[in-house]
């Protein structure tokens, strides 16, 4: 594997699980050394263990605006700098909108749109005085297109994606790259009660133009590129990665429809 990120430091929020640590070991597997951030301790002090001299953890709770500043101070101070900043934690609830308890609203926007205005607003002055860095913002296929019942993640990673645009542009000139990925349906803990579930795994499946659900190591390897050099021209831009289920129209399947009105089996 290619040392893409040799000399390098990244910042991974929601690193203790998931997409995170996929993503924490991605990059230092490729020569970073990596600040896995969470609020769950001993997950993860366990990924940045694993990690060796190249990891460190940091504890953090995203929705508060001086915990993310000193989360990026701790960074710097470890390692000098500060190169690639993940914003992945997120969280997500269900309900319609009139069910809908105005904390709980309050919450998923703090943590999934309020965290990536937080740690940007901390790590463009350290990537601006170092002459540049990579931000990848985790959205979501929920930020592209609506779900039943999921209002307040819709709207954050709507928002995400479009506030991206905004500090890609605005950055652009100070050779700071800013990009956001949009994974769909991941096996992930923040899905394990769906895909767990094998009737709606069987759906999931069904509709996923790909037959099934992606895993972390999948996004992993879409943020690393967009962190990398390999992408230094490509800004501001939305990565889908879903395994094409939003290129679908959502209509039936004519074909099968067709064959078994003419009597023929399904394909």
């Amino acid at each position: 594997m290619d040392d893409r990120f040799e000399g390098r430091v990244a910042l991974v929020t929601g690193g203790a699980s998931g997409i995170g640590a996929a993503t924490a070991r991605r990059l230092a597997r490729e020569g970073a050394r990596v600040m896995v951030a969470d609020r769950d301790e001993a997950l993860g002090k366990e990924v940045a263990g694993e990690l060796g001299a190249q990891g460190a953890f940091q504890p953090v709770d995203v929705a508060d605006l001086e915990q993310v500043e000193a989360m990026v101070k701790a960074t710097v101070e470890q390692f000098g700098r500060l190169d690639v900043l993940f914003n992945n934690a997120g969280i997500g609830s269900f309900g319609q909108t009139p069910d809908i308890d105005p904390d709980t609203w309050h919450q998923v926007i703090a943590v999934d749109l309020h965290s990536v205005f937080y740690g940007c607003r901390a790590a463009i002055p350290v990537m601006r005085e170092q002459g540049g860095g990579a931000i990848v913002n985790t959205a979501s296929i929920s930020g592209v297109a609506a779900d039943y019942g999921f209002g307040a993640y819709n709207a954050a990673k709507g928002a995400v994606v479009n506030y991206t645009r905004t500090l890609a542009i605005d950055h652009a000139r100070e050779n700071i790259r800013v990009n956001s990925v949009c994974p769909g349906i991941i096996d992930t803990a923040l899905a394990k009660i769906l895909v767990t579930q094998p009737d709606v795994l069987a759906d999931y499946e069904k509709l996923v133009p790909m037959g099934r659900v992606g895993q972390a190591d999948e996004i992993a390897d879409v943020v690393a590129f967009l962190a990398s050099d390999d992408a230094r021209y490509l800004t501001g831009q939305n990565i889908v990665v879903d395994g094409g289920i939003t290129c679908h129209t959502g209509q039936p399947h004519f074909t099968n429809h067709i064959r078994r009105m003419l009597g023929e089996s399904e394909g």
